[in-house]
């Protein structure tokens, strides 16, 4: 029992550590400069080991970011009754935030140097989002692809941009005020 969790932990740093050197590989020489053995290397484990955890590239580049959209999809999806669609995101805004470390910081300037796999990200986002689109037009009784379920998917994935690029917490304040005024005025129209 005890060997199971010393295993899993052992895996969760290996993980970590071939994450991590991907990601200032791909800061420093870009994604497609960088090759499985200069990740492997740089990890200090086999080209094979990086396989292993990341069955391609473009999965190892993308899985700390996909980890953070399944995150709030299943902020959106497994919410307590009474809590809207809007209270789950701020909720998941701020644990984000406060569990924000530098490997969220390195990725960042990963994805900002590497516009492909800031693409990539947004398109996952993207999803999650139009998930949040059904929720909250479920929410307000009304069709999904009504026009104000859309635009607050808009302002909400600006929001989500903005707050996880640089957080702040009074950030988040400001931009919920934001989202929720906006839905308000979506209620009078």
């Amino acid at each position: 029992m005890m060997s199971e969790g010393l295993r899993e932990r052992s895996k969760a740093r290996r993980r970590e550590a071939i994450l991590r050197a991907a990601y200032e590989l791909f800061a420093e020489r870009g994604f497609e400069a960088t090759t499985i053995a200069d990740i492997a290397a740089a990890a200090e484990v086999s080209p094979r080991t990086v396989t292993l955890y990341f069955p391609s590239k473009l999965e190892l580049a993308t899985s700390h970011f996909d980890a953070f959209a399944d995150r709030l999809g299943a902020a959106l999806r497994e919410r307590p009754d009474g809590r809207t669609t809007l209270d789950a995101l701020e909720l998941w805004l701020r644990r984000e935030i406060a569990e924000r470390t530098d490997l969220d910081d390195l990725e960042d300037r990963m994805l900002d140097l590497n516009p492909q796999l800031r693409a990539v990200a947004n398109a996952r986002l993207a999803e999650v989002i139009q998930e949040g689109v059904r929720i909250f037009a479920e929410e307000r009784g009304v069709a999904p692809d009504d026009f104000g379920p859309r635009m607050v998917a808009a302002a909400a994935a600006a929001v989500i941009s903005e707050v996880c690029h640089r957080p702040q917490e009074s950030d988040i304040d400001t931009a919920m005020t934001f989202l929720r005024a906006g839905a308000v005025t979506l209620d009078t129209a």
